[in-house]
């Protein structure tokens, strides 16, 4: 009798109550490995939308940085009074050429004296290729010829470029078919090269993948023609000071209306005696991040930037020395 007890007490199962218990404790393993998961998850999507905005932030201010160092460059003449930096009557106006009011075709083109300019939270080109106003932020405008001098082969038809010397310059626009250094200055002078003019505005606008996210854009004299590029997505605003060297050799920053046109004693308008530019750049994240509010106030330059919105962001500034200045 007492072998068959133990016999049947050994076969038996768990208990319902047994079994309760087990799945209780295997529900709450598996809601702790869930709750970890989810938060490595909302973690890891948080530090990929942090890199994001930072990597296009650097990237902006780096790509602006470098344009800037090089504004002004004009090949090898250095002189830029009228005598030395000639614009040739074959120049003309580009295509959706940038005019403010008043202005005249060719007279942003042709412009290589005022190596940088800027306008204070308005669209100056409204009329013609801003007439997409830009969602916010400063303007900036930048000269300069590029880096290497073209030694040989065709000119392309169309391109705008800077035929120079030492003591002066012609810019002029190529014709089909036309070689590179096909004439020279009406001063000798050498050595002598042709370099391809390149001038730039860069404004805040939307990208081209999303019309919803903002970008950092540009346009970009091509072939005789004002063209809009992205330079980089996720930039969502953009201030810019400027640094002239005043006759008290105090270096002071000044909102782009802060600088004035009118020549001065020695020739020269105040953009052309600009020999720094200081720049703000906020990025921000492509999406929205659910359970992240962001109320933040972004002081850049004259504008203080409040935000009531899910998205992360990140203020980038730098100051960047002209060395083109004359």
């Amino acid at each position: 009798m007492n072998t068959r007890c133990r016999k049947t007490l050994s076969d038996a199962g768990f208990s319902i109550v047994e079994m309760m218990i087990s799945i209780t404790v295997g529900l709450i393993i598996i809601a702790a490995l869930v709750g970890v998961l989810v938060s490595n998850t909302k973690s890891s999507k948080s530090n990929e939308r942090t890199s994001e905005l930072q990597e296009n932030g650097r990237y902006a201010l780096d790509h602006l940085r470098t344009q800037l160092r090089h504004a002004g460059f004009r090949g090898y003449t250095w002189g830029v009074k009228a005598e030395q930096l000639r614009v040739d009557a074959s120049t003309g106006g580009a295509t959706n050429e940038c005019l403010d009011a008043g202005g005249t075709s060719g007279s942003f083109i042709g412009n290589l004296r005022q190596s940088v300019w800027g306008a204070n939270d308005s669209n100056p080109f409204a009329a013609n290729c801003l007439a997409t106003a830009p969602l916010r932020g400063d303007v900036l405008v930048i000269r300069r010829v590029a880096g290497a001098p073209l030694k040989s082969g065709a000119l392309v038809g169309g391109n705008h470029y800077l035929r120079s010397t030492y003591t002066e310059a012609v810019m002029f626009a190529a014709t089909g078919g036309q070689l590179a250094i096909g004439g020279s200055p009406s001063v000798a002078g050498s050595p002598l090269a042709d370099y391809l003019v390149q001038e730039y505005v860069y404004y805040i606008g939307v990208a081209d993948a999303d019309s919803s996210m903002p970008a950092l854009r540009r346009l970009s004299l091509l072939a005789g023609s004002m063209v809009d590029e992205e330079v980089v997505p996720g930039i969502e605003h953009f201030q810019v000071q400027f640094s002239r060297l005043s006759t008290d050799l105090n270096s002071q920053y000044f909102d782009p209306d802060g600088i004035v046109g009118t020549a001065t004693a020695g020739g020269f308008t105040d953009w052309e005696e600009v020999v720094a530019v200081r720049l703000w750049l906020l990025s921000r994240n492509r999406q929205a991040e659910s359970g992240y509010a962001n109320t933040n106030s972004y002081q850049m330059g004259d504008v203080t930037y409040t935000v009531n919105d899910n998205f992360r962001r990140q203020l980038f500034t730098s100051v960047v020395q002209l060395r083109n200045t004359d």
